[in-house]
């Protein structure tokens, strides 16, 4: 299948799962995971109508920006970013989805105030508590928000979580809840620069429990590109 038929199908997937969970399928945003995947295959899925670009990997970004690949649709920054590349991500993505630390919040603020902008962000979770995987615990969050009015060139446009590698898609779901009810606890409360709109979660193995556990953007790559083909990558 082309990845327009695969965007097509993907289409049908979120509306199907949105009307079983009662929510209008307008509501989720699908943002189409580039790595690996080059200009022309993401000038592809921007032509068939992804609502988003989401990139991994700075080298990538950049080489993509520089060959236009994102005209026509928002770009975010998906991967887990250092605090040296992060000169080379603010300013240039509509948002940073994987804001992991303090000392990242630092120097994106940093960074946008030399810039004279103020920088989308959303807080990672790590709902599954895992060593491997960077992002905030649950508790953290809090702690994170007091500080926020801090870093006045930083907006808090919602959470991004990468739930643990489950044997079955409905075994993710109490992770996609604990954001969920994360954002309705943030949502009760009064933070200077936040507004919590965006809960991304849901990949292409587990997105309609996502949707049914109330996000509003799946990051998509292997259900639109096909597998990524990791053996050419490192070879070339």
């Amino acid at each position: 299948m082309s990845i327009a038929e695969n965007i097509a199908a993907v289409r049908m997937q979120i509306a199907r799962a949105a009307a079983a969970a009662g929510r209008d399928p307008g509501e989720i945003q699908l943002c189409a995971a580039t790595k690996m995947n080059d200009a022309q295959a993401v000038r592809q899925a921007i032509a068939a109508g992804v609502d988003c670009c989401g990139e991994n990997r700075v080298q990538e970004l950049v080489e993509k920006q520089r060959q236009d690949a994102y005209r026509g649709a928002p770009v975010h920054f998906i991967g887990h970013l250092q605090t040296n590349k992060v000169r080379q991500v603010v300013g240039k993505v509509d948002l940073i989805q994987s804001v992991d630390s303090l000392r990242l919040l630092q120097a994106i603020d940093a960074e946008a105030a030399r810039q004279g902008i103020r920088q989308d962000i959303l807080l990672e979770v790590n709902t599954g508590r895992e060593e491997s995987k960077s992002g905030f615990y649950s508790e953290d969050i809090p702690a994170v928000l007091e500080v926020l009015p801090n870093f006045s060139h930083i907006f808090l446009r919602g959470l991004m979580t990468i739930p643990p590698v489950c044997q079955e898609p409905e075994d993710s779901k109490e992770f996609f809840l604990e954001i969920c009810r994360l954002s309705v606890d943030i949502g009760r409360k009064k933070y200077d620069n936040v507004s919590v709109d965006i809960l991304s979660m849901g990949m292409s193995g587990d997105y309609a429990e996502a949707i049914a556990c109330g996000s509003t953007m799946i990051r998509l790559g292997t259900a639109i590109f096909g597998s990524r083909n990791y053996g050419k990558s490192h070879q070339e």
